[in-house]
């Protein structure tokens, strides 16, 4: 397969960067789209160019550590996949592929394809736990009846890998499906509820910090998400939140 790879270049997110022509040929369509890229990249390095940065991990569709758009779409054309899962199989000979990072003021890009993420982990870390006194006699959590319907809600919202892809789709860059994902896996749990105010009302103050924008329900972030987060979630951080402010 003969492709013509249209890479976003860019040294720094301080420095400006521009789309770079690279013709590549021998990909076979049971390549992943990180091995095209390796294999682009070995041929960089053989003529003592600089290889093109990307963000990748596990290559196992877990990490979300591969935040590339591709031809306008996080991940690429498949759906409920990460790039690294995406094949060459995808894509036809001849065709011309745009590769760019993921495009949010809050994703600065590092080099390249590489953006920075943390502003994720900052919103985590402003209430996505649950903290226990574990000293004494702490009820084991396997101990505590839950409703099935609220135990599959709760572990499908915790699938979020946090790789990006809502922003990414997003027309207002709004990191509303992570926080909201991150919200419900604990709100809809007994071991949840004890921090819950607190909870949504600073994850929700970071995301704004962070300057994601606001959410408008176009729905692409659901149909981005390689693990089909679903929109039901920003419904619930809403009552979470409007609840939790009404208290304070």
């Amino acid at each position: 397969m003969n492709l013509l790879l249209k890479i976003w270049r860019q040294n720094n997110s301080a420095s400006r960067g521009s789309l770079v022509d690279y013709p590549i040929s021998g990909i076979e369509g049971d390549m992943s789209f990180l091995e095209m890229l390796d294999v682009l990249n070995e041929q960089l390095i053989a003529k003592g160019e600089d290889p093109v940065v990307f963000d990748h991990d596990c290559r196992e569709g877990i990490c979300g550590s591969c935040s590339l758009m591709i031809n306008g779409e996080p991940h690429g054309p498949d759906r409920l996949i990460t790039t690294c899962q995406l094949h060459m199989r995808k894509f036809k000979d001849g065709d011309t592929i745009v590769i760019e990072p993921f495009r949010a003021s809050a994703f600065p890009v590092i080099k390249d394809l590489m953006v920075d993420r943390s502003s994720f982990d900052r919103i985590q870390q402003a209430g996505g736990y649950i903290s226990v006194n574990t000293s004494g006699h702490t009820v084991d959590a396997n101990a505590i009846p839950i409703e099935k319907e609220k135990a599959d809600e709760s572990f499908a919202a915790a699938t979020c890998i946090g790789c990006g892809a809502c922003v990414a789709a997003c027309k207002n860059a709004s990191a509303m499906l992570f926080t909201a994902a991150k919200v419900s896996q604990f709100a809809l749990l007994p071991q949840g509820q004890i921090e819950a105010t607190d909870r949504v009302l600073n994850m929700v103050k970071q995301m704004d910090l962070e300057g994601f924008g606001n959410c408008t329900n176009t729905g692409a972030c659901e149909v981005e998400c390689p693990k089909g987060i679903s929109l039901e979630n920003i419904a619930r951080m809403n009552r979470e939140y409007l609840m939790a402010s009404a208290k304070g």
